[in-house]
Order: structure tokens, then C-alpha cells, then sequence
């Protein structure tokens, strides 16, 4: 996760410059809601903005990230800084009483208190109703922090009463980044970074051996599609269909299918830096200079079209062999 101003500030740029601009002018919100997706970084971004809360030594709103009050706050230490995550599946009344009363008391080491509420989406009737009275008459000097994936399913007078602040997905080429220093082998990370944005599905598929031969297939497919149509037909049968069986693994393949296509387009425009499928290079670059940027966006269309017919519960054999077809002919599904 990010641990540094520069790398929040690549990462989530506007978020951001917006939390800094508060911290460096003192207009920090008493209340503030952290949403987007997972794996987007806004439980850095939280306890970045209690850092900078509680910094001593701050520049321009952007804390040191070297003081006691700093580390403690990384490390989870800091007796004024308080994170509350769900008991079980949700968040109970308790939990909020708890921290009512604990924030009735004056702070152990400055009159400043920071709460970060993960998952706030989870929170149980009888709590998010404790937690608008908290709200509604916000002790001095203290900070909320809510942290949700699904802001939908929060109560509207509790929206109405915090700084909305959207996380928006990493790009693909910083995601990449990000698994590669998590360990995970480059070409991998190059194909999870377009196919996920939360970084534990993106480790775990990178050692998942059912992934890791199902991108094997899909490469295999496409070579024998270019060579021997009808012999796709039946590698169709022998491989492909034992292996992609549920509803969302057959959606996982035609994703894989649409960035082998996509990385040839990304060859013939000179953006090798996008590639999906690096260690294919010298195969793809072939394949780009005998294939036109017209019947690449054709084979596109293609996929997604065969993404959205099997959204309408379309027999996946019957698809998956119209696609073959459509693919070599170079024509979108009818």
C-alpha cells in the first residue's frame, strides 16, 4: 500500500491535492467520506490525513511522515487516532457507543480525535442511527473518516453530513507497478493490471496454476485460430470447455481473448508500455504488421459483443464456436 505523499499524490491525484489543500489552509472537514473501489487506497489516503492532523513538522499541509506522532499513527499506536472496522459481518451500535464515549473524553496528547470507520456501508440500522447523532453534533476538534465500496447503501442524511471524496481505479500501468513490488512476476502483473484493480484477486491469480493454464489456452487458441480455423472448433472441445466451465470463468476468457487483440492494436500505435502480454512481443509484432487497425476493431466489436450475449445466458458452446468463426472471418456477431 502507498506509504508516501508522492506516491498518493501518483496514485490519487485529486483526492489528494484536496486533502493537502484543507490541511495546508485549516479547513479540514469534521466529517469526510472515503469512496471507490477496492484496492484503491483510501485507507492510505485516511491515515495520511490523520498524519497530517497530528504532524509535527508538516510542509505545507504534507506531513513529515518522520515524527512520533506520524510513525505512531502508521504502526496503529496513537492513542487519538481511532480505527473501527466491522465485528463479524457489520458494524453493531456497540461499537459506535463505544467510540461516542470514548470521544467524550478529552484527547490523551492534544484536544484533536480522528476516527476511521472502514466498510461503513456495513453498519447495521441501530448503528448508522447512533452514528448520525455523532455526526450531527460533532465534538471540537474531531475528525470522521468513512471508508466505503458501496455508498448506495448508506443512509442519505449521513452522506448529506460528510466532504465526499471519490477514489478513482488505479490505470493499469501504476497497478502493474504496484504487483510487481508485491512480487509478482512482470508479465503477469502486465495482464492483472488490466484485468483487476484489488490487489489481493491480483496475487492471487498470479499463483493460481488454474489462471496461469487458462492464459495458456486462450494464447494457444489464438494461435491455431490463425493457422487452422477448424481445428479451433476442436480445441474448442478438448480444452477449452473442460477447462472454462462456470458462467464467470468463460467471461475471464473473452477478457483474455480481448487484450491478446488489444495488444496487437497497442503495437501498430507504438504503445508497448500497454501491452498485456509482453513475453508475446515478438509473435504479436508479426501478427500486427499483417493484420489492418479495421478488422482489428472488427475482431474487438467481436468479443464484446460475444461479452454481451453471454449476459443474455446464450448457450456457451454455441457462442464460443460462433465466435471462432466470427473472429477468422473478421466479422461482428449477428
Amino acid at each position: 500500500m502507498a506509504a508516501n505523499w508522492n506516491e498518493l499524490q501518483q496514485w490519487q491525484p485529486l483526492a489528494a491535492q484536496m486533502l493537502v489543500n484543507s490541511l495546508s489552509k485549516s479547513r479540514v472537514a469534521h466529517a469526510y467520506l472515503f469512496e471507490g473501489a477496492r484496492g484503491t487506497g483510501k485507507k492510505d489516503m485516511a491515515v495520511f490525513l490523520a498524519q497530517g492532523l497530528f504532524c509535527l513538522r508538516p510542509d505545507e499541509g504534507v506531513p513529515c511522515m518522520g515524527c512520533d506522532h506520524c510513525q505512531r499513527i502508521k504502526s496503529g499506536n496513537h492513542p487519538d487516532v481511532h480505527l473501527l472496522e466491522p465485528d463479524g459481518l457489520s458494524i453493531k451500535k456497540d461499537q459506535i457507543k463505544a467510540l461516542q464515549e470514548e470521544f467524550s473524553k478529552s484527547g490523551v496528547e492534544s484536544r484533536r480525535k480522528v476516527y476511521i470507520l472502514t466498510f461503513a456501508d456495513k453498519m447495521t440500522s441501530q448503528a448508522a442511527n447512533s452514528l448520525l447523532k455523532f455526526l450531527e453534533e460533532p465534538h471540537p476538534s474531531t475528525t470522521a473518516i468513512l471508508i466505503t465500496e458501496q455508498m448506495h447503501q448508506m443512509l442519505p442524511t449521513i452522506l448529506s453530513r460528510c466532504q465526499h471524496v471519490p477514489f478513482q481505479s488505479l490505470a493499469p500501468v501504476l497497478f502493474k507497478e504496484r504487483l510487481i513490488e508485491q512480487g509478482v512476476h512482470p508479465t503477469m502483473a502486465a495482464l492483472l493490471g488490466k484485468l483487476t484493480n484489488q490487489e489481493e484477486e491480483a496475487i492471487r491469480l498470479s499463483t493460481d496454476e488454474w489462471f496461469v493454464q487458462g492464459r495458456k489456452i486462450m494464447l494457444k487458441l489464438y494461435e491455431v485460430l490463425k493457422i487452422h480455423p477448424f481445428e479451433a472448433m476442436t480445441r474448442l472441445q478438448s480444452e477449452f470447455l473442460p477447462h472454462f466451465k462456470e458462467k464467470d470463468q468463460i467471461e475471464l476468457s473473452l477478457d483474455l481473448f480481448l487484450h491478446i487483440y488489444k495488444d496487437l492494436l497497442y503495437i501498430q500505435t507504438d504503445k508497448l508500455d500497454h501491452l498485456s502480454y509482453p513475453d508475446q512481443l515478438e509473435v504479436f509484432q508479426k501478427d500486427a504488421l499483417q493484420t489492418s487497425t479495421k478488422q482489428l476493431s472488427v475482431q474487438l466489436t467481436t468479443i464484446l459483443e460475444a461479452k454481451r450475449k453471454l449476459h443474455q445466458n446464450m448457450n456457451t458452446q454455441l457462442l464460443m464456436e460462433q465466435l471462432m468463426l466470427k473472429l477468422q472471418g473478421g466479422s461482428a456477431l449477428v
